[in-house]
């Protein structure tokens, strides 16, 4: 199955992720999601296999820049879905599609699990 990495160029971890793939000859297809967007069955697909919580970076600048009355209503897959479509900046980063598990954000060593080296 063909991989995609999901995030914004230039993002640090987003741009680790890209360059251990490529030194480690892994093909992907890079998905940048504030360019590109991000569609409603491709968010809706994560959230049935990762909870939303995992996906929707809370630590980041784009919840704190969001009214506090907007991140108090984010308190379920619908909520967090609708959210990550009007904002896709809010998704950690990055994502890891079709290399068997979904993967969200990056270390050596988990991508090394992932891809058994």
């Amino acid at each position: 199955m063909k991989k995609t990495l999901y995030g914004i160029p230039n993002c640090d971890t987003v741009k680790k992720a890209r360059t251990w793939l490529a030194e480690h000859e892994q093909p992907f297809d890079f998905h940048d999601f504030k360019k590109q967007g991000l569609e409603r069955a491709t968010v809706a697909a994560w959230l049935e296999e990762l909870d939303w919580e995992v996906l929707v970076n809370r630590k980041g600048t784009t919840w704190r820049k969001l009214p506090d009355e907007r991140r108090a209503a984010i308190v379920d897959k619908a909520s967090a879905l609708e959210l990550m479509l009007e904002q896709p900046s809010i998704v950690k980063r990055p994502v890891l599609a079709g290399a068997g598990k979904l993967s969200v954000g990056f270390s050596d060593a988990q991508y090394r699990q992932i891809f058994s080296l």
